[in-house]
């Protein structure tokens, strides 16, 4: 369509056309402002760009204590990567594994050992742009002390076909809950304690409930009272909470790239799938719900769907 212009004198032909420009220029930053404004809502912990998140170097070496029930760290940067890079990617054992870059901009992978990892070479498999690189570590031994527990009843040793059938499903829903990778990168990798008291049964015993064997311990417990409040480690979204015949009260929380907590035994959750806690928050209270001689609470992290040492992220692992 051809723009009619008045008939005018050029020097009001000039003003027109500049009053013109100008309002052509104040749509245009409008329509720029407008459509800004949902990448704001992109900046939100799901979406953060691992590249633009970065750890003291010295924090991310601490917890590489590669045993079973450890962690292992290695440095997958590559000889030809920059800083700017895209992250890479990085398998073990078929699952996805988490990978931060450091304040030196370094990429490294924090590989989660499980209890039953055999001892010696490991192949982790990390991917950058088009190249496959495969990068190996040793599993170091280390030995864990036993605990004997004593129940009142075989109710939670023994398990009847009906307590069997749901234990069964529970533990369907746990190991979904576990196997959980999100995008989003964890707010802090030194953890805090969710509660504050005394350490009870460190990771890793090897348990016998009235003198049967059982499965050894996954995680730390803290002996504390009935009621204590038990704050989220880190920031992090529920994503699954229950009532289930050997933990009890419970709750998963997702810290991000497969960092899972589970808080078990309690005696109130104050949380609901798809709550987002902030580093800190209160997510239910200490209890004595599921197979428990007394209050306490039960801390598990998992990295990579292995159940691996709490103590490791409080500065407390012993080798």
């Amino acid at each position: 369509m051809a723009l009619m212009l008045p008939s005018l004198n050029g020097t009001h032909v000039s003003r027109w056309l500049f009053a013109l420009l100008l309002a052509a220029l104040s749509s245009t930053t409008q329509a720029v402002t407008s459509a800004a404004k949902p990448a704001a809502l992109a900046n939100t912990p799901s979406a953060i760009d691992r590249a633009a998140v970065s750890f003291p170097i010295e924090q991310i070496q601490s917890l590489h204590q590669p045993v079973p029930g450890g962690v292992a760290v290695i440095d997958i940067t590559g000889p030809t990567q920059e800083r700017s890079a895209a992250p890479p990617t990085a398998r073990y054992q078929n699952n996805p594994v988490m990978v931060i870059r450091s304040d030196k901009g370094r990429w490294f992978a924090i590989v989660g050992i499980a209890l039953s990892s055999k001892l010696g070479k490991q192949t982790l498999d990390v991917t950058q742009g088009k190249k496959f690189i495969a990068y190996t570590f040793e599993v170091q031994d280390k030995k864990y002390r036993e605990q004997r527990i004593t129940l009142k009843t075989n109710k939670h040793v023994d398990l009847s076909k009906q307590d069997l059938e749901r234990y069964e499903r529970e533990k369907k829903l746990q190991d979904d809950a576990y196997q959980q990778f999100s995008s989003s990168t964890p707010t802090n990798l030194i953890l805090d304690r969710p509660v504050t008291g005394p350490l009870s049964s460190p990771f890793g015993l090897k348990r016998f409930f009235n003198g049967q064997e059982r499965a050894p311990h996954s995680g730390l417990d803290f002996a504390v009272p009935t009621g204590t409040p038990v704050h989220a480690p880190a920031a992090g979204r529920v994503i699954l909470v229950g009532d289930y015949f050997f933990n009890g009260k419970t709750v998963f929380v997702d810290h991000g790239q497969g960092m899972i907590s589970m808080f078990c035994h309690l005696s109130a959750i104050d949380v609901k799938p798809g709550t987002q806690l902030a580093r800190g928050q209160v997510l239910g209270k200490v209890g004595a719900t599921g197979r428990v001689t007394g209050a306490h609470l039960h801390w598990n992290v998992s990295l990579n769907d292995a159940r691996v040492d709490p103590a490791i992220f409080i500065g407390m692992f012993t080798p």
